[in-house]
């Protein structure tokens, strides 16, 4: 892009030497401001056209025959590559803008210079185009698309951390909750036993609003942990469900079990625990029977016989009814029928699919027709 050094060293030390260290201060800036750098290379841009990318005939429009269309020179390929960086890396819009606008003011006084003949206006145009502006739009996609896949990776990374939080919250009612609400039911037994003087008593109650307060508190941290759209864990703990209703009998709950000779669900321990935890809660002293089969898992309690420990509209049956919907079963919970008289009766009941059994519903579709949603929790 200069003279010969050997032929005429004055030229070559002139034009030659200044061009070179301008493209060495447009490497050593280009690296973290490509866009200055891209101002730099303005004097060794595309404003020569003796050669291009094509050669075309417009001999039909233009007098002349040669058309260079994105003409090219030897630094060609590094202003592009400058113009991909400032895409790439720069954020803001306007001092692209300038800097293109301070593009296109030379290319137009070098087309006006050489007599302003339409073929060079082609000429510039194109080299514009090909030089500056594709370059600048590949690199301003590429930026687009990695800040696309950045967002999709931080989106997967809180949905990892929300379906954390979901697992501590079903931890925290299945273990917590449950013990609370034994607690409560101990200290409801205290007050009323026979022989226990005043001073007792009132620690009593006072033991069993407590672990009420509590049981709220906790219901509270949970709806912050827990997001809705998120399924809750579906591997139970490893205590089984005659041991669960062993713990309740020796909380002073009365608790029958009727279970069927056959293979246990996998969530009857889950279904169990919420039955119980809910008739502690919400029936206090009201008789428990608990149903396990193969197929089918029912808890019912009688009414209560004395007052509730706790408020309804918690998040266990939410999270039990999306757990028994993946696992292709049938959720219903509400007031017995038989019960509707006397006024308290409640039964939680989950039908699920025998094992290798094809889910009727085609993997835990909408809930069959009628099924009775939950009035308390």
């Amino acid at each position: 892009m200069g003279p010969d050094p050997f032929v005429d060293p004055a030229g070559f030390t002139m034009i030659t030497v200044p061009r070179v260290v301008l493209a060495a201060a447009a490497v050593l800036v280009g690296r973290r401001w490509p866009l200055a750098a891209l101002v730099l290379l303005l004097p060794l841009g595309p404003w020569q056209f003796t050669e291009g990318f094509a050669t075309v005939d417009l001999s039909w429009l233009l007098p002349r025959r040669n058309v260079k269309i994105l003409p090219l020179l030897a630094t060609s390929p590094f202003i592009m590559w400058y113009a991909y960086l400032t895409g790439r890396r720069t954020t803001r819009a306007w001092p692209a803008s300038a800097a293109f606008f301070l593009v296109t003011i030379v290319g137009v006084g070098v087309v006006l210079a050489e007599g302003g003949d339409l073929a060079l206006w082609v000429s510039m145009t194109t080299a514009l185009i090909g030089t500056y502006l594709v370059p600048y739009l590949l690199g301003l996609l590429r930026r687009r698309l990695l800040q696309q896949r950045r967002a999709a990776r931080l989106s997967a990374e809180a949905q990892a951390r929300l379906r954390e939080r979901a697992r501590i919250a079903r931890d925290m009612h299945d273990s917590l909750g449950h013990d609370l609400a034994l607690i409560a039911v101990r200290a409801a037994g205290l007050e009323l036993a026979p022989g226990v003087g005043a001073a007792e008593v009132k620690a009593a109650g006072e033991l069993r609003v407590a672990a009420a307060d509590a049981t709220e508190r906790l219901r509270q941290i949970i709806g912050l942990l827990r997001e809705e759209a998120d399924a809750p864990p579906l591997t139970p703990a490893d205590e089984d469900v005659a041991e669960l209703v062993r713990r309740a009998r020796d909380s002073g709950m009365t608790v029958a079990l009727d279970m069927t000779p056959g293979p246990v669900p996998g969530l009857a321990r889950a279904v169990v625990q919420e039955g119980i935890t809910n008739a502690a809660k919400h029936a206090p002293g009201a008789a428990v029977q608990v149903e396990v089969s193969p197929e089918r898992v029912a808890v019912r309690n009688g009414p209560p016989r004395s007052r509730p420990t706790a408020q309804s509209g918690g998040l266990g049956l939410a999270g039990l009814r999306e757990r028994v919907r993946l696992a292709g079963g049938t959720l219903t919970a509400g007031p017995m029928t038989e019960r509707v008289s006397e006024g308290s009766g409640f039964e939680l009941a989950v039908t699920l699919p025998r094992a290798g059994e094809e889910d009727p519903r085609r993997s835990g579709g909408k809930e069959r027709p009628g099924a009775r949603r939950s009035v308390h929790d």
